[in-house]
C-alpha cells in the first residue's frame, strides 16, 4: 500500500480505521471504519464542550479562585480541563492515542461521579452515558477491525 509521500507503508492488524479506496474495495455494506471515525468526531465535540466548561470553572466570571476550593475539587477541575481537551483533539484526529486518552478521561469521569456525585451536573446520568459511550466505542472498534481483516 502506498503511504503519504510516495513511501510504502506496511499494513498491520493494529490499523483498524481504513478510509479511501481500500475501504470501498472491501465490498461490505457497512463501513465500520467510517462509522468509528464519525463516532469519534461526535465524541470529540462533546469532550471539547466539557473541557471548555471546566476551563470556564477556572477562569469564568463567577469562578472562585482554585485555592479557595477544596483540594480534591480543584485537582478534578484542572485534570478534566486538560484531559478533556487533549482527548478531544485525539478523537477528532481519529488517532489511537485519542481513544486511549478518552477512555482514561471517561473512566475518571465515572470514578469522580461515583465519589463526588455533585461534581458533574446530572451525576448518575453522566455515569450511564459514559458507560454506553464506552461500550459503543469498543463495539465500533471491534467491528472496524473485523471489517479490515476480511
Amino acid at each position: 500500500m502506498k503511504g503519504v509521500g510516495g513511501g510504502h507503508r506496511h499494513e498491520s492488524a493494529s490499523e483498524v480505521i481504513v478510509l479511501g479506496a481500500d475501504a470501498r474495495n472491501k465490498g461490505t455494506s457497512t463501513r465500520w471504519g467510517m462509522l468509528l471515525v464519525l463516532f469519534m468526531r461526535m465524541l470529540a465535540a462533546l469532550w471539547m464542550l466539557q473541557g471548555v466548561m471546566q476551563w470556564d470553572a477556572i477562569f469564568g466570571r463567577n469562578a472562585p479562585p482554585l485555592d479557595a476550593l477544596p483540594s480534591a475539587l480543584a485537582v478534578a477541575i484542572v485534570f478534566f480541563a486538560v484531559t478533556d481537551l487533549v482527548a478531544a483533539v485525539g478523537l477528532w484526529l481519529a488517532a489511537s492515542w485519542g481513544g486511549v486518552i478518552w477512555l482514561c478521561a471517561a473512566a475518571a469521569q465515572i470514578f469522580v461521579t461515583m465519589f463526588m456525585p455533585d461534581f458533574f451536573a446530572g451525576g448518575s446520568v453522566i455515569l450511564a452515558v459514559d458507560v454506553v459511550l464506552i461500550v459503543a466505542y469498543f463495539f465500533l472498534t471491534w467491528r472496524a477491525a473485523q471489517e479490515y481483516d476480511i
